[in-house]
């Protein structure tokens, strides 16, 4: 995207987070305007994450999660899509929705521990700035609302991935 829809953003400076309540899908896409922080905005939404997880998520049943997390990527797609439409980016660092759904996976499938979930957090954040391939392939070719949803969850299969050798290998018992 070449243009800047909204011209009450200029598109030099970062979105502010009167800018990003204007909107409903501004705000998912934001992180519920995590996304406005600095520096990191990827990490501060990981941390909402990960205490929304604490304040309630954790209570769901696998089955509700299995509802939950694909119904919250869709609802990604839709947010960041329109998101980016109003920046012009299609995948402006402040969005970090992505992030949130894609830690939410992780937390749903580990150890249950304040070690495991720490760990996982610092292995999520590496994989999701570093972009191993094919992360990266995929960061690149894919755009718009599932591209930027897409990525986070590749990150989340390497940080699953890692998760369960150090299970396997008695890490977290």
């Amino acid at each position: 995207m070449s243009t800047f829809p909204d011209p009450s953003l200029n598109p030099i400076q970062r979105p502010t987070l009167d800018w990003v309540v204007k909107k409903p899908w501004r705000l998912i896409a934001f992180g519920g305007g995590t996304g406005v922080l600095r520096p990191g905005p990827g990490t501060w939404g990981t941390a909402l994450a990960w205490v929304l997880w604490v304040l309630g998520l954790h209570v769901l049943t696998d089955t509700q999660m299995a509802i939950f997390l694909p119904v919250t990527f869709f609802i990604g797609c839709w947010a960041c899509h329109r998101t980016g439409y109003d920046l012009g980016v299609s995948d402006h660092s402040g969005m970090n929705w992505d992030e949130m759904v894609a830690f939410w996976l992780v937390l749903w499938l580990i150890p249950q521990t304040w070690l495991a979930q720490g760990i996982a957090f610092v292995l999520f954040r590496f994989f999701d700035i570093l972009k191993p391939p094919p992360i990266r392939y995929f960061d690149r070719r894919l755009h718009n609302g599932f591209g930027v949803m897409w990525d986070d969850l590749l990150a989340a299969g390497y940080t699953l991935l890692l998760m369960a050798v150090l299970v396997r290998f008695g890490v977290f018992s």
